[in-house]
């Protein structure tokens, strides 16, 4: 048992008076953040030493709370072998929740530029960790985030689509706006000069409400080539019909996603079209 594993679970016992169960890998505890009466704090060491504690209760306690409960630094979580770098991994703000290294960060900011969330990317998405986090703006944490957008159970921020003032300024100048799945396909979109937009949490998290903003828009709908993104791009065509002047939903020539197709060198005129749901009309002004 790593020495900071076993030092996380003495102070859980501690604190809270519950002796932690489980493996020698996994344990479950009493969350010390909340009035925790069922145990619902997992807590588990990586292969890397590294400690990761998860609540599961109705609040879903934030990491930094439940640490903080502990009466521990956020370095607790780490090796004794990484206690020398952990000062440089949080000076570069490279710090995650599931205790891997942060390799991108997307900010979602509201009609006046103000950031009202952000979405973390791992460096380990895909290879046995789910890879993103979402954290919201705390003053009140050194950190100035916390990892998490609810509060006491409830969602705790206004949720919009990704890059939203450019996505306002596109449709005013009757440019087109693609759609995509995640933040990385925008932001390759947006590096070749198209305007681009997803929603936070990826396919099938499109909120009705979204389509207060797209009134009037061409929308161009980059969907996926699988299952899941088709069946997310029916539901985003479905709920911008009543709204956006034109919607085309296109594909990738070459690879599953936008990043993909451009990285191969295709084009943004290379996208394959395979539905037109509401095509553009050209208005007759004879």
């Amino acid at each position: 048992m790593s020495s900071a594993f076993a030092h996380v679970l003495e102070r859980l016992y501690e604190v809270t008076g519950y002796v932690p169960r489980g493996s020698a890998t996994e344990r479950s505890a009493r969350c010390p953040a909340h009035d925790d009466r069922q145990p619902s704090l997992s807590v588990g060491v990586k292969q890397d030493g590294v400690v990761v504690v998860k609540c599961h209760g109705g609040p879903q306690c934030p990491t930094e709370d439940i640490v903080t409960a502990l009466g521990l630094p956020m370095s607790a979580l780490w090796p004794a072998e990484l206690q020398g770098k952990t000062k440089r991994r949080d000076n570069a703000d490279r710090w995650m929740p599931c205790g891997h290294d942060k390799v991108a960060e997307y900010l979602y900011r509201d009609e006046h530029g103000v950031v009202l969330y952000g979405v973390a990317r791992c460096a380990l998405k895909g290879n046995g960790c789910q890879g993103f986090r979402q954290w919201r703006p705390d003053p009140t944490n050194r950190s100035g985030r916390r990892w998490s957008l609810r509060e006491d159970g409830e969602l705790a921020v206004r949720l919009v689509p990704y890059r939203l003032p450019e996505v306002l300024a596109a449709i005013a100048s009757e440019q087109v706006v693609m759609i995509c799945e995640g933040e990385k396909d925008v932001e390759t979109l947006s590096a070749h000069r198209a305007a681009a937009t997803c929603n936070p949490m990826g396919a099938g998290k499109w909120l009705p409400e979204f389509a207060q903003y797209f009134h009037g828009a061409d929308v161009s709908i980059v969907a996926d080539r699988d299952a899941a993104g088709r069946k997310h791009a029916e539901a985003v065509v479905a709920n911008l019909l009543p709204v956006a002047r034109s919607i085309y939903v296109v594909q990738a020539a070459h690879g599953k996603d936008a990043a993909d197709h451009l990285a191969a060198g295709a084009t943004l005129g290379d996208f394959i079209t395979v539905w037109e749901p509401k095509p553009y009309i050209l208005e007759n002004h004879g």
